[in-house]
């Protein structure tokens, strides 16, 4: 059965124009066809098309149900954003089916891109969700400076991952603790400088490696995510 996301559905009963666009012409779905809808926020609406009226497609919920996640805790990934907006994409779409509670984008010293559109990462988000038949949606956020980041408070563990031989590091694998929120910086294909590093260890970051392969950014951040999600999928 179809998903549809409307984070706003329980205060008009209405699908928004895109959604209702692919439910009246792609779908081709009609009055009394059942469907089922999500706010993003781990609810999920199980509902009927009421009536349809040009373009508008009016809904009516049946039933109403409360879908927890499939892991444990919450995953923050923040990684600088690639050169190649295409690998970002690529890493906000599987995360985001994998398993993933936010995603925010960093300027680094070394980063090759300091604009990112939010607005197709989200719609990129949404289709992951949907297609993935998660309940939850990742929260995007904008890009921030990485001091910025870095001196802000965050709950639960937070980790740096990053490439430097000198400096010790721990497995991320083996210092996740089953329920805790985790927070995992990634740097740009340059590595964050070494007085990033030295920032982010100050303020609470734990040195992390992510495997002896050495990784690019996106595999970097997917690679994260997975292991979070494997240490706390329920």
């Amino acid at each position: 059965m179809a998903l549809f996301y409307v984070p706003d559905i329980a205060e008009g009963w209405e699908l928004p124009e895109e959604e209702a666009a692919h439910c009246l012409r792609v779908l081709r779905l009609s009055a009394g066809d059942e469907l089922e809808i999500t706010d993003g926020k781990g609810n999920l609406y199980k509902a009927e098309i009421a009536s349809i009226q040009g373009k508008h497609c009016y809904v009516q919920a049946r039933e109403v149900l409360s879908v927890p996640k499939s892991w444990r805790g919450n995953i923050h990934i923040a990684i600088a954003p690639t050169k190649n907006i295409d690998r970002i994409e690529w890493l906000a779409e599987k995360a985001t089916e994998i398993g993933l509670d936010a995603l925010t984008f960093l300027n680094c010293r070394f980063s090759e891109r300091k604009v990112v559109k939010t607005d197709r990462i989200e719609r990129i988000v949404v289709s992951a969700m949907k297609q993935s038949l998660k309940y939850t949606k990742p929260v995007v956020g904008a890009m921030v400076d990485f001091k910025q980041f870095v001196a802000e408070p965050r709950e639960g563990a937070k980790y740096i991952a990053h490439c430097y031989d000198d400096s010790e590091r721990v497995l991320l694998k083996d210092v996740l603790r089953e329920g805790e929120d985790a927070t995992v910086l990634i740097g740009p294909e340059g590595d964050f400088s070494p007085q990033e590093v030295e920032l982010a260890v100050k303020a609470g970051y734990i040195p992390v490696s992510l495997g002896s392969s050495r990784l690019r950014t996106e595999t970097a951040g997917l690679a994260a995510c997975h292991t979070f999600i494997l240490k706390n999928e329920i």
